[in-house]
């Protein structure tokens, strides 16, 4: 078997010499744990995986857990916590990656689709259809302690939306999870990562505390959280790079407000 191009080697830059100490928290973005064998937009990693890359955040002293709590304890100068989000709402999270996060004593937040419960990803049409988590499993993600957001009603291009249709999706699927679990959520993720003003401005109004975005670009603030997507792929070399990455592109503590109007889209993950 051909070594692992991202495994640690001698000559690894040292645990003291990780950028997490920044003034930016750290935000990791999964979608689907499970098998990886078709995965055409790199969004799955499997159990085993997932496993190792959380070990490797504990082995370096950060701890992950739903962005909520990472917000807060940022606020108020507490550091060692890494974002874990999981977009798009899967049912494989129940099964694959909540026992896993369970051993390395990790939280997250779970972003769903309340307008569509037991449904599948329709939005990618490369397939494979995966199914997403349903009401009653939604419940049961939030009473294993983990943080539900929202994700919109039915993983749409926001920005495409009238404005009508854009509170729609920002209100009534708070409204609905708010429902589902006995509390509102606090967080939104923006499918596709596309958002503009327009929306992160929706998003605030409909009474959410912060938005997730992928790369917001000048549009970053509270309500466009920048985020790194984690794949299969990533081990030893690879996080501790996207790590310091992340470090040198957003070292400053977003600000309040946004400078332009033009969409920030992701080119990446979906």
């Amino acid at each position: 078997m051909a070594a692992d191009p991202s495994a640690q080697r001698p000559g690894t830059p040292p645990p003291r010499l990780r950028p997490h100490t920044r003034r930016q928290p750290w935000i990791l973005t999964y979608h689907s744990v499970t098998d990886t064998g078709d995965d055409p937009y790199g969004i799955t990693v499997s159990p085993r995986r997932l496993g190792e890359q959380l070990s490797w955040l504990r082995g370096r002293g950060l701890r992950g857990v739903g962005v909520s709590e990472l917000m807060r304890a940022h606020a108020a100068g507490r550091r060692g916590l890494v974002g874990l989000t999981f977009d798009d709402g899967y049912a494989d999270f129940l099964q694959e990656a909540l026992p896993v996060l369970r051993v390395h004593g990790c939280t997250a937040t779970v972003f769903v689709l309340p307008g569509r419960p037991g449904g599948v990803n329709e939005w990618d049409p490369l397939g494979p259809r995966k199914p997403l988590l349903t009401l009653e499993e939604i419940r049961r993600v939030a009473g294993a302690g983990m943080e539900v957001g929202s994700h919109g009603l039915l993983h749409q291009d926001l920005t495409e939306l009238s404005d009508e249709e854009l509170r729609h999706e920002t209100v009534r699927s708070r409204e609905l999870i708010g429902e589902l679990t006995g509390v509102l959520p606090e967080g939104f993720c923006y499918p596709y990562g596309t958002f503009d003003r327009r929306v992160s401005a929706a998003v605030g109004s409909a009474g959410y505390g912060y938005g997730c975005a992928l790369a917001p670009g000048p549009l970053i603030s509270r309500f466009a959280l920048p985020r790194t997507h984690v794949s299969q792929a990533d081990r030893g070399v690879r996080l501790w790079a996207k790590d310091l990455r992340h470090g040198l592109r957003h070292g400053a503590v977003p600000g309040a407000g946004s400078r332009s109007g033009s969409p920030a889209r992701a080119g990446g993950p979906r």
